[in-house]
């Protein structure tokens, strides 16, 4: 992380490659709440996270279970152990996914709706705070590192020269991730259009 991280003159490649593994990290988050979120397609990653209360803790279902989405509106859900079943359909019910589940004691179907145009602008607009949400944490990694920087310039450990060459190489690699998650939120948003 930035605190411990020190500046060596002359070292843009290793200050690029630590700046560029910080910023990795909101993107991978925002990765996977993009593929969590509903699209017109059933996929799995919707039931991913849903947490279920047995064995007396709260588990992932992926752990409780075998998944599938055996066509563009439906999931399936095969326990392991079929005394799990009943908490497993609680989980599903109480969970933001918006759809019943069906239960005949082996497998769990859920049949997805068609999502509605109201559903879908207003999964648009979720998308939109979690892509300002990750560009928000790109720029307050960047601010760190600049912070760090500055820092490393006022007590002279690096020149003049190399502190504004890395700032520069600090904004470049900042409008890199900027656009990787514009275009992560641009393909989402095609998805969750598309009817």
């Amino acid at each position: 992380m930035t605190e411990d991280f020190t500046i060596i003159e002359g070292d843009s490649k290793g200050f690029e490659a630590e700046v560029k593994a910080d910023m990795d990290k909101p993107i991978k988050h925002f990765e996977k709440e993009l593929a969590s979120m509903r699209t017109g397609r059933a996929t799995t990653a919707l039931l991913e996270n849903i947490r279920v209360d047995c064995y007396g803790q709260m588990m992932p279902l992926r752990e409780l279970a075998t998944l599938a989405a055996p066509d563009a509106r439906l999931l399936t859900i095969q326990p392991w152990d079929k005394a799990v079943i009943g908490a497993i359909e609680n989980a599903i019910s109480n969970s933001d996914l918006g759809a019943s589940p069906a239960n005949d004691g082996n497998i769990i179907r859920i049949q997805l709706q068609q999502m509605s145009s109201d559903r879908r602008d207003e999964m648009v607009k979720t998308l939109g705070k979690k892509t300002e949400e990750c560009r928000i944490n790109v720029r307050n990694v960047r601010k760190d590192y600049h912070n760090v920087v500055r820092e490393a310039e006022k007590k002279k450990t690096v020149s003049e020269d190399f502190a504004k060459r890395i700032s520069d190489l600090l904004q470049k690699i900042t409008d890199q991730f900027v656009e990787k998650a514009d275009q992560m939120h641009n393909k989402k948003e095609t998805e969750l259009r598309q009817v």
